[in-house]
């Protein structure tokens, strides 16, 4: 996969996304609502079982207790966890349909470096054109599409 002023090149397709409010980024920190530049893989998938079947034998249920810390401060730092959790994280099983589905990256994973920069997901937009938080976001059917036509270990270039 290869992002491109036009859009996530794959396949012989080209995805129309969106990607961070703050562009693409050599230098990534949390909070910048960048998109990191470089060669990311992706790592797994996560699913809402209440709101879809399994895309893929790969991807893991989200649950109502499953969040995403972005707490620099916690050994946990860009790691799924559980709640109760009290670092600061994100809900990964939200009310709206942002998570249904996502792609993970290894974007300062495993061994997070503090501050660097958490959660590079792949996943559905609010809608065309609207950046995120530098995560690439896209239309829902792109991206079951994209999932079905990956596995663990494909490249994302930005």
């Amino acid at each position: 996969m290869v992002l491109t002023p036009m859009g996530l090149r794959f396949g012989g397709r080209i995805i129309p996304c969106s990607i961070g409010k703050g562009g693409i980024s050599a230098n990534k920190r949390e909070g910048d609502g960048a998109t990191p530049r470089g060669v990311h893989r992706i790592i797994g998938g996560l699913f809402r079982p209440d709101r879809m079947a399994r895309p893929v034998p790969w991807a893991g249920a989200i649950g109502p207790r499953d969040l995403w810390s972005d707490d620099r401060d916690h050994a946990e730092y860009n790691h799924m966890v559980r709640a109760p959790y009290a670092g600061s994280h994100e809900r990964l099983s939200r009310a709206d349909p942002l998570y249904d589905l996502v792609l993970l990256t290894d974007w300062n994973w495993p061994d997070a470096v503090p501050g660097r920069g958490s959660a590079i997901f792949l996943h559905r937009w609010r809608r065309p054109g609207y950046p995120t938080e530098g995560c690439v976001a896209m239309d829902a059917g792109d991206l079951l599409w994209l999932t079905r036509a990956i596995r663990p270990g494909t490249r994302l270039i930005v």
